[in-house]
């Protein structure tokens, strides 16, 4: 089944998407691909919703009610770097492969280039996340680097791979 198939839907992270976000977080399918500590509470999330800080965009993606992804995007705060943020995605381990991270990705990117005004979005992604890596050479993302002994998973230091995005603007070079 493709992402056709089904109703997905975009909403902006909020106190109702507590309990979702810890579950997908939770998922060790998950947990193993990001930066995330397994066993969060949602007490962790709660503190980071809180954060009112208009240079962060969190969204949830959701099927019937139930968030399935996550992304997060953010600018900078430095001046010399607000032409920069960061992103981080989680894709429940069921929908994987189904088009939710180029949902994501999609409005995310949006946001970054009409709202935020990005030149630069820089991520971090496991060296052997391939699915992710294509999604995200797909979108413009290249390799910049490879961060050795980046993280810990599983017991062992794994690499990660340092890619970004550069948005072409009149005027640039």
């Amino acid at each position: 089944m493709s992402l056709s198939d089904f109703v997905i839907t975009l909403e902006r992270f909020n106190e109702t998407h507590l309990d979702g976000i810890t579950a997908l977080y939770n998922d060790p399918v998950v947990t193993r691909q990001v930066l995330q500590m397994p066993f969060q509470t949602v007490d962790v999330w709660r503190k980071r919703l809180a954060s009112d800080n208009e240079r962060v965009v969190q969204l949830v993606a959701l099927h019937q009610g139930t968030v399935i992804g996550n992304l997060g995007l953010e600018q900078y705060s430095r001046i010399r770097r607000s032409h920069a943020g960061s992103l981080g995605m989680g894709v429940a381990s069921a929908w994987q492969g189904k088009g939710i991270g180029t949902k994501l990705l999609t409005a995310a990117l949006d946001i970054a280039d009409n709202w935020m005004n990005l030149r630069r979005v820089e991520l971090s992604v496991y060296s052997d996340n391939e699915a992710a890596i294509g999604l995200y050479r797909k979108f413009g993302f290249e390799t910049e680097g490879s961060l050795r002994d980046y993280a810990v998973r599983d017991g062992v230091y794994v690499d990660a791979l340092s890619m970004a995005r550069l948005r072409h603007m009149p005027g640039t070079h």
